[in-house]
């Protein structure tokens, strides 16, 4: 259905060596969170925390003490 290219999470995390990760998504992904999120801390020793506060965006961050901040939304960035 979506590709959430969860290796790339976990190769990111890997290469930062964080502990805690906030996984912020859209409303129409949250029934996905417990799946990602288990995913996410099988393959990497980290902590997630999941934002389940509105979000409106990217800009949209929220207050949250974490190592890395992974969002998710409809449109692809290039960075």
């Amino acid at each position: 259905m979506y590709d959430l290219e969860l290796d790339k999470v976990v190769k990111e995390i890997k290469k930062k060596k964080v502990k805690t990760v906030c996984i912020q998504l859209p409303e129409g992904l949250k029934p996905k969170s417990k799946e990602i999120v288990d995913y996410i801390e099988n393959k990497c020793n980290v902590k997630c925390l999941i934002w389940l506060g509105t979000c409106f965006g990217a800009c949209d961050i929220p207050d949250v003490d974490c190592d890395l901040l992974i969002q998710w939304g409809h449109s692809k960035w290039i960075f």
